[in-house]
């Protein structure tokens, strides 16, 4: 079957800056989407900031399998209703990937439940990415570690809850060291962050961050059908109570030895 992503992108600093516009002269989220189209069982399109309902409308989420968010500059101003939106597809299986400074997204914020903060220095430092779950899906076909020359740092304490796996930790050439690439299930849904990803840099032209984007992709699709509403509760009363438990004991067999009835 082929998994439906959906490539979100603020699609503002292609607009604004000139050297974001020379690395990614289509957005970065075209740049990530046709990456993951050289995979026979992905289709993934594209959606912006700029597109009547930032593009999340309740169809598009539909026809939605994964959905990756890359935003920066713009968080304020994704609406609250879309956040929901996004929280509930996920929290009903919909698989999400949240990408860079996605950290302090509304939506990302929304299901961690957390500030999501940490500390950053943007110098163009070398960043070397080591696998800590060798055998994670996720991590499938890469080295031990790979490099990208330049990279805008984050570092430690990142204020988000405790993942279930850390499969990448960073070292940047100013010595700080970042969890890089975490895993989380909310609700029924699929939640995976990956760090790298600043605007400035060619890093979504990586062969190894495309790598990893796509076995994330993989890794956060979940096949089951939608749940209808997860935010409801049951509230169905029961009309006919439990039997009884009846407590086991001791009897004696007609031979006089003891068992249990």
């Amino acid at each position: 079957m082929t998994i439906r992503v959906t490539v979100w992108g603020e699609n503002v600093h292609e607009q604004e800056n000139e050297i974001v516009a020379g690395i990614y002269p289509k957005g970065m989220h075209t740049t990530i989407a046709d990456a993951l189209n050289r995979d026979s069982g992905v289709s993934a399109s594209t959606v912006v900031m700029q597109d009547t309902d930032h593009g999340i409308t309740p169809e598009k989420l539909a026809e939605t399998d994964v959905l990756i968010w890359w935003g920066h500059k713009a968080h304020g101003e994704v609406s609250d209703a879309v956040v929901e939106r996004v929280a509930n597809a996920v929290w009903s299986g919909m698989g999400a990937i949240f990408l860079h400074s996605a950290h302090f997204s509304k939506p990302f914020k929304r299901l961690m439940g957390t500030p999501c903060n940490l500390s950053w220095r943007e110098a163009g430092e070398r960043e070397r990415l080591w696998l800590t779950s060798r055998n994670h899906p996720i991590a499938a076909g890469l080295p031990d570690h790979f490099e990208l020359e330049n990279e805008e740092m984050y570092g430690e304490p990142f204020g988000v809850p405790e993942p279930l796996e850390t499969v990448f930790v960073s070292w940047f050439a100013g010595g700080e060291v970042f969890r890089s690439g975490l895993t989380y299930k909310r609700g029924a849904g699929n939640v995976f962050y990956f760090r790298p990803g600043h605007e400035t840099y060619p890093t979504y032209h990586d062969a190894n961050v495309q790598r990893v984007i796509l076995n994330a992709v993989k890794w956060a699709y979940n096949p089951a059908a939608r749940i209808a509403d997860p935010s409801a509760a049951p509230n169905v009363p029961v009309e006919k109570a439990l039997e009884p438990i009846v407590e086991r004991g001791p009897k004696l067999h007609q031979d006089g030895e003891e068992g249990y009835r």
